[in-house]
């Protein structure tokens, strides 16, 4: 009997490892392709000079805002496509993704809109530096334009990874990055070497072309090979029910991505107003980390697929046992993610030239990073990963309410404005979010309240 038993254990072990790799790696190489991208503009931007890389690095906040939204809404429509498609529901997965696509669309023409009418007014929010707002407002304009792509394609990608094909995403995303990198080497290194708004301006210009390149393609694979087709959704009793599930399940996850992404903003733009040259290390800081945690992203997606899919047949027992062994690889993952940031430190100082001050404080920052990544890769595969696939999507909104807006960012602002402690305490405080919420998260975890099938009986 213990044999047996053994013998199901290291079975469903394989089974397990198997369908996670074949998710986490996929969806790990395509962050790892977005936090490239971002990496690749930085680093060239930062050949120009200093000011230049800071004022792309702070408009970029404005796309980051923006993806908070798709980031909600694509996490709603996976939440509803991976429960429907452990039911092999496909015809229900296509009005899913109808429904989101409109949202995703209208998010996106909003954003294009404040971008390319007040791209200086929202630069302004984020520093007070006359050049930098200068300069980012020129590239806040032109890529303004990459919204619209971004909105279907993003929403896309989601639907076909909780269908368990996460495959197409990181090809399309690496070819549209080797694109976006060699239309970023000719712009600064070749056509507007010296000239910094000229190469502001083809930067951006290459994000809009990779994006839309990006489009087409998902356009393509959908017409082609995909069951999931772009059509407007219907104005049927069964599409107005789906709609309604989505929205119960995606207002509480988009609440939750606007107030933890609405205060990294915050928190962003009170380093702006600190100095410029902690912008600079914090640009840099960003992207190593951000690099270093592209598994950790992937574990919690690819587990949010696996356990929507258990529950949607109603395995909850799978579905606990599945969760346990990921909350495991999500740790190994986190402290592979703090250590690679330490092992890689001194490369960082020899890729990307900074002063001496901007220096010393990155030499510090990527110290907090390192802890702060274990935090985050076991907060985001349960909070953002376990809850909302087994719709939960209220805890993580009010842990964030509390941890970030009364506790984190307020601390923050003292110690930036009132009290002026040294830059890197500052950087300390602003990180302290995934740690106080490491404890919440495993004990709600712990109650298993959050297991439940949302799918609904829907008569086509």
């Amino acid at each position: 009997m213990l044999k047996q038993v053994k013998g199901s254990n290291n079975e469903f072990n394989r089974t397990l490892n198997h369908s996670l790799l074949s998710l986490v790696l996929p969806i790990a190489f395509q962050n790892l392709i977005s936090a490239a991208a971002i990496a690749v503009d930085v680093i060239m931007l930062g050949v120009i000079n200093q000011s230049v890389m800071s004022a792309v690095s702070l408009a970029g906040q404005v796309t980051f805002v923006l993806s908070l939204f798709y980031m909600g809404i694509s996490t709603g429509a996976g939440i509803l496509t991976a429960q429907y498609w452990g039911r092999n529901d496909v015809k229900v997965i296509q009005r899913v993704f109808s429904i989101t696509s409109i949202f995703s669309l209208s998010i996106s023409v909003i954003f294009f809109l404040f971008s390319f009418c007040f791209p200086e007014f929202l630069m302004r929010l984020l520093t007070n530096d006359a050049e930098l707002i200068h300069y980012g407002a020129i590239f806040l304009r032109t890529v303004s334009f990459s919204y619209i792509a971004m909105g279907i394609s993003q929403v896309y990608f989601s639907v076909l990874k909780s269908m368990e094909n996460a495959r197409f995403s990181a090809w399309i995303s690496s070819i549209c990055l080797f694109l976006n990198i060699g239309l970023n080497a000719l712009c600064v290194y070749v056509f507007f070497p010296g000239m910094p708004e000229k190469a502001i301006l083809g930067v951006a210009l290459a994000t809009v072309c990779a994006r839309c390149v990006e489009l087409g393609c998902c356009v393509v694979h959908s017409i082609r090979y995909s069951k999931v087709k772009f059509h407007l959704p219907g104005k049927d009793r069964i599409n107005r029910q789906l709609r309604k599930d989505f929205l119960k399940y995606t207002i509480p996850i988009q609440a939750n991505y606007f107030v933890w992404g609405g205060g990294l903003t915050v928190a962003t733009s009170i380093i702006g107003h600190v100095s410029a040259d902690m912008v600079a290390a914090n640009s840099i800081a960003t992207v190593v980390r951000n690099l270093a945690i592209v598994f950790c992203a992937g574990i919690s997606s690819g587990g949010a697929v696996l356990i929507g899919k258990y529950l949607g047949t109603n395995d909850k027992l799978m579905a606990i046992k599945a969760s346990k062994r990921i909350n495991l690889y999500a740790l190994i993952l986190g402290i592979v993610a703090g250590v690679s940031i330490l092992v890689i430190k001194p490369l960082v100082s020899l890729v990307v030239e900074l002063n001496d001050i901007s220096q010393s404080y990155l030499d510090g920052m990527l110290y907090v990073c390192a802890y702060y990544c274990v935090g985050k890769s076991i907060n985001s595969t349960i909070i953002g990963g376990f809850f909302p696939a087994g719709g939960d999507a209220k805890f993580g909104l009010w842990c964030d309410i509390v941890v970030m807006w009364i506790i984190v960012l307020p601390l923050a602002y003292l110690c930036a404005f009132v009290w002026h402690v040294h830059p890197i305490l500052l950087y300390v405080v602003i990180n302290l979010d995934e740690i106080f919420k490491l404890p919440l998260a495993v004990y709600r975890y712990s109650q298993y309240k959050w297991l439940k099938n949302i799918t609904r009986d829907v008569a086509l």
